[in-house]
């Protein structure tokens, strides 16, 4: 998702898998970083598409927030938006406390139980929710109670920060990073599955290892299709 105005470690090679989509013996793994959002429904399809790849490919993929809150701080932006915008800071801010206690481990299947709820089921942005998703993370449902807590505000600014070094102000979520090289995106809908998000990731790959590539784009006609 990117604002109004605009609609790492160096990784081994990437290991290449057999026709069959087994994982290749004794190749590399791959890492990538990956900065989300949990409102956005283009860094979750993209999310779901590096989870299908990692199947298929030798990868390793290591979570971190970035939040549209902090990236939208002091902007002037449309009502609507702004709302959300002031929603957007409670699920964060419970992503934050849940890494600061329980280590980024858990980043993954808390995004995962927020993005189910929101994206999947349509749920709305209360603090119920965030409890429900928090349980079904197996973590404690009083972390929920830091949605209005900007103690963890910082965290959220310093984590959103390491982003925008790495790929340049004028983007949103997702970010991902591969071979020393970040990009905002891939954007897409739906998500690939299988051989086809591996596909994508050697695609991926393959313009991280293009000195001076920086861009590839196109309007987007199609919503975000969860499947």
């Amino acid at each position: 998702m990117t604002s109004p105005q605009t609609v790492d470690d160096l990784a081994a090679p990437a290991g290449t898998d057999s026709a069959d989509g087994t994982a290749a013996v004794g190749r590399a793994t791959t890492r990538a970083d990956f900065w989300f959002d949990p409102l956005c429904p283009w860094a979750w399809l993209t999310s779901r598409w590096i989870l299908e790849a990692a199947a298929v490919r030798s990868l390793d993929v290591h979570w971190h927030i970035m939040s549209l809150a902090v990236l939208n701080e002091g902007r002037d932006l449309p009502e609507d938006y702004r709302r959300m915008m002031e929603e957007a800071w409670g699920p964060v801010r419970v992503l934050a406390a849940a890494e600061r206690a329980h280590g980024s481990e858990v980043l993954l299947p808390l995004y995962t139980a927020i993005g189910e709820a929101f994206h999947l089921r349509g749920q709305e942005r209360t603090r119920e929710t965030i409890e429900t998703a928090l349980a079904t993370a197996g973590l404690p449902v009083e972390l929920a109670a830091v949605m209005t807590d900007p103690a963890y505000d910082e965290e959220l600014r310093a984590s959103t920060a390491v982003a925008l070094t790495r790929v340049g102000i004028d983007v949103g979520t997702p970010v991902i990073s591969v071979e020393g090289v970040s990009f905002f995106g891939p954007v897409i809908s739906p998500t690939p599955r299988g051989q086809a998000a591996g596909r994508l990731w050697d695609g991926v790959v393959l313009v991280a290892g293009t000195d001076g590539f920086y861009e590839l784009k196109r309007t987007r006609y199609r919503p975000p299709i969860f499947d």
